[in-house]
């Protein structure tokens, strides 16, 4: 694989995932974590896209698989179907985006099956010689299969489990180096709860919930038989929501989530001794002990552990559940990637259809989605059937 198909790769992952260094390192100097597959982490709908990547703990819908599985239990239709779109550097080029499909199906009051697909498509990258001549052209892609399970445990409680299947294709068999490449492939899951009450505030009918999302847990992964295998972006995520329904037209909901990646933190190497390690903890371990060490491997200590954790805050109106306004707000510490970014969005509920958008608008450096509009459609499926019934 020559220059011209690296310089891709590497900005699609860098605009992502951040700054990072090998260098002398505390809790104040960059030290992002990196992972492989990073399309898993990316907010794939635009409703909670226009909340600020919040997700875990608001009101459940078509896209849940994404958030919280758990969701789904509470659900209020038999079934539906969603579809998402989102251009990816678009500013920069014209054919990445990240495509996602969605749908779920209830077996009784306290079951419900789902599943989704999340693809990812690169663009075309054109593969040269040594000497500059074309040897052929390949679309790099990845995409993701998972199936998901959630049941009520209580009224108010849920829990949901989900299995994916991960494929990277990042090379087409490409030799680089002189080493010949492979798709990379994974086995992941997801473990999740949901807790959703109805509750009087300030005089007003509402609600409170709550969710956490450990995702991705799953093998390694490898691009060629020699390299080492690299961590899949293995995430917790927990937060909560309350709703006010402000009369009998308008509601509004305040959401939280805060997030943490459960792989190891790069630790700070020797400048004598590259193999030395001078502070933090050694990368090179199994995926069930990395979980558990990624809360007291950074360098930095406590306070770089923090710096870990990304928060995202939205805001969604609704009038008369038909018409949605949204805003949000993302935060990553500076060390970490630096990701800062509002979000806005709005929403349309037809009978069985849903019309979601959103836009993003970085506020310190530029983001792969800034001044990108993006969509995601629902689909009610008892509602067309109930449709397609009185028309009958």
């Amino acid at each position: 694989m020559n220059r011209s198909a690296l310089v891709l790769l590497i900005l699609f992952f860098t605009l992502w995932v951040g700054p990072y260094s090998h260098g002398q390192s505390n809790a104040d100097e960059l030290n992002a974590i990196q992972t492989v597959v990073p399309f898993l982490t990316i907010a794939p709908d635009s409703r909670a896209g226009g909340m600020g990547d919040a997700g875990v703990a608001t009101s459940p819908d078509v896209f849940s698989m994404h958030w919280n599985p758990a969701k789904f239990a509470f659900i209020d239709g038999k079934g539906g179907i969603g579809l998402s779109y989102s251009p990816w550097l678009r500013t920069l080029v014209p054919d990445i985006n990240i495509a996602l499909l969605s749908g779920y199906t209830r077996i009784d009051r306290k079951q419900v099956v789902s599943s989704s697909l999340l693809y990812s498509s690169l663009g075309d990258v054109p593969f040269t010689d040594d000497y500059g001549n074309l040897l052929r052209e390949f679309t790099p892609n990845e995409f993701a299969f998972d199936l998901g399970y959630s049941r009520l445990f209580t009224d108010n409680l849920s829990g949901g489990i989900a299995f994916r299947f991960i494929y990277s294709n990042l090379t087409g068999g490409s030799y680089s180096g002189g080493i010949a490449t492979k798709p990379g492939t994974s086995f992941a899951a997801d473990i999740s709860g949901y807790y959703f009450k109805d509750i009087n505030l300030l005089d007003k009918d509402g609600s409170v919930a709550a969710g956490i999302n450990i995702s991705n847990i799953g093998a390694k992964m490898s691009y060629s038989d020699s390299q080492i295998s690299d961590f899949i972006p293995t995430n917790m995520r927990l937060g909560g929501s309350v709703t006010i329904n402000l009369d009998s037209y308008n509601s509004l909901t305040a959401s939280l989530d805060f997030n943490k990646l459960l792989v190891p933190t790069p630790p700070v190497y020797s400048t004598a001794n590259p193999d030395s390690i001078v502070s933090g903890k050694d990368p090179d371990v199994s995926v069930p002990v990395a979980i558990f060490q990624s809360f007291v491997d950074a360098p930095g200590g406590f306070r770089e552990e923090l710096h870990e954790i990304t928060t995202s805050a939205g805001l969604e109106y609704w009038y008369n559940n038909i018409f949605a306004i949204r805003g949000g707000y993302f935060r990553e510490h500076e060390t970490k990637g630096n990701r800062k970014y509002f979000t806005a969005g709005a929403g349309f509920r037809l009978n069985a259809f849903t019309l979601d958008f959103s836009y993003l608008m970085p506020m310190v450096q530029n983001h792969p989605l800034a001044r990108t509009l993006r969509f995601s459609l629902e689909f009610d499926i008892n509602a067309l059937r109930n449709a397609g019934k009185a028309k009958g």
